[in-house]
């Protein structure tokens, strides 16, 4: 058996059965779904798959087809790079930012994370009427001064008209 890893993204509008009909064609190609993520976005159905097997891109790409045949959902698979997980040796945070909405909190806020050589490992955001919210899981380097990164991106938030916190993430939450 093959050990390349492939990484399969289906997109488009939500309807019930797109998670199991994806998972049976990857399942019937004997492909081992190692990682994965799903989440509606305004009623658009979003999933990301890492599967290993012995299949190729175009054997992927011809089992999942008829996902993709009534013009609904686009589909795609491409090779991956099997890169090793990062060394550990840093601190888990969670870093949430919410009030009303504008465009650029992201950007502004996840900049500073950047600078300071963080890595965010997972984030959310959600608009409920003019209340903006975001949610991210990141890594900060071991050393880090985190008083310093949490009064930068404080700092960032409030040029915004916005509000931050950072924490430390607690083990069962990630």
């Amino acid at each position: 058996m093959s050990t390349d890893l492939y990484a399969v993204t289906v997109l488009g509008h939500d309807r019930p059965g797109i998670i199991a009909a994806t998972t049976a064609g990857l399942a019937e190609l004997g492909l081992n779904i190692e990682d994965s993520t799903m989440t509606l976005l305004r009623g658009h159905f979003a999933m990301m798959l890492l599967c290993r097997g012995g299949s190729d891109a175009a054997a992927i790409e011809r089992a999942l087809a008829p996902l993709a045949a009534d013009g609904d959902l686009d589909v795609a698979v491409r090779p991956v790079t099997d890169a090793p997980a990062p060394a550990a040796g840093g601190s888990a945070w969670v870093l949430t930012v919410h009030g009303g909405d504008r465009s650029g909190i992201v950007s502004a806020v996840v900049a500073e994370v950047a600078a300071a050589g963080g890595n965010i490992t997972d984030l959310t955001t959600r608009l409920a009427g003019d209340l903006y919210l975001l949610v991210a899981e990141l890594d900060l380097p071991a050393g880090s001064d985190v008083s310093a990164v949490e009064g930068a991106i404080r700092a960032s938030a409030e040029r915004l008209g916005v509000t931050a916190t950072l924490r430390p993430a607690e083990a069962d939450e990630l």
